[in-house]
């Protein structure tokens, strides 16, 4: 095959990919090849270009005793490392080199190594308190009257702690199924918040916190999932009360309709007074089970997927979940959703 049928066969494959020849230069380099390490590549010595030795040592195999390698070659970029997965391969004008990008395949599999690392975590802080518990009952405490009643109702919420998570848990797995399906009924959403509100009011009482709702007085129509928009209602107003508001301080809900960069937009926000939170959470709030405070956030309660389920939920309504947030003057979350009159 000549060097204009070489060069034709090289472009028509998506991965990056160069030809070695039999001098050890690098002869060929396709489109993507060109993109990820620059034109200068071609005609040079492989190893000007590769310094990996592992890399080096596959592509001398090839070349001198025509051996196939795979191996794996990390290559560092400005945001983050990339991984590629190289197979080299003899051929008859030298060695041929494939570059598949393994990224995405890596982190998803960093991400399920960790998510189960953190449910085993989560599960075995309340399991391992209620063994404790069953032991001291069934022996020391088990004629001790006050001491068991204390047990009990640790035990009792130790064991609802579970509950919440693996709720939780089953929402996150539902809402992440249904991500890419499109809600198809029109919701009142202003008639949405006023009930999620209604159900917060003895949580807001008993921190001694005022929920003050504006622009939900008339019903505001928008193709919506009225199960899923209600837990996302709920989960931003519950979080303001609980973790954003000191006694006496105000959660402000707001429902508006504006114009933003893709045409008409509805904005729900709430709005807390608050500590705030420090910039260098925020990007990382709507990951699964991180916490800003994680023990303040355990007493109080939470699994730490909240506000992961939010995204989704969003996600799913083709929007967006904005964070906004001050040291000393409070948080905004905000959703904003496409809106068309109805």
């Amino acid at each position: 095959m000549d060097h204009e049928a070489t060069k034709a066969l090289l472009g028509g494959l998506p991965l990056p990919v160069i030809l070695i020849a039999v001098d050890e230069r690098i002869v060929q380099a396709n489109g993507p090849a060109v993109a990820l390490f620059g034109a200068a590549i071609v005609d040079r010595h492989h190893a000007l270009s590769f310094r990996q030795p592992e890399f080096l040592r596959a592509i001398a195999a090839a070349m001198l005793r025509g051996e196939k390698g795979r191996i794996r070659l990390t290559l560092a970029g400005a945001a983050q490392d990339t991984i590629y997965e190289i197979s080299v391969s003899p051929v008859p004008q030298g060695v041929l080199c494939a570059f598949e990008d393994r990224s995405a395949w890596e982190q998803m599999d960093q991400m399920r190594r960790d998510f189960v690392a953190n449910v085993s975590h989560e599960l075995r802080t309340p399991l391992t308190a209620l063994l404790g518990f069953i032991e001291t009952l069934r022996g020391p405490a088990r004629n001790d009257a006050p001491a068991r009643e204390r047990f009990l109702a640790i035990m009792a919420s130790e064991a609802e702690r579970m509950n919440r998570l693996v709720r939780d848990l089953l929402h996150l797995s539902r809402v992440e199924s249904e991500e890419r399906v499109l809600p198809g009924d029109d919701v009142d959403i202003a008639g949405l918040l006023r009930t999620s509100v209604a159900s917060l009011r003895p949580l807001a009482e008993t921190a001694r916190v005022t929920i003050r709702v504006e622009g939900a007085d008339q019903p505001l129509i928008i193709r919506a999932d009225a199960d899923q928009m209600t837990q996302v209602l709920t989960n931003l107003v519950e979080n303001a009360v609980k973790y954003g508001s000191p006694a006496g301080a105000e959660v402000r809900v707001a429902l508006a309709r504006e114009q933003g960069p893709r045409g008409a937009q509805l904005r729900i926000s709430v709005s807390d007074q608050g500590e705030g939170i420090d910039p260098f959470h925020i990007p990382r709030l709507t990951e699964r089970f991180y916490r800003v405070d994680g023990h303040r956030s355990r007493e109080k309660g939470g699994t730490g997927l909240g506000l992961a389920i939010v995204k989704h939920i969003v996600n799913r309504h083709r929007g967006r979940l904005v964070i906004e947030s001050s040291k000393g003057k409070g948080s905004r979350f905000s959703v904003l959703l496409p809106y068309e009159a109805r």
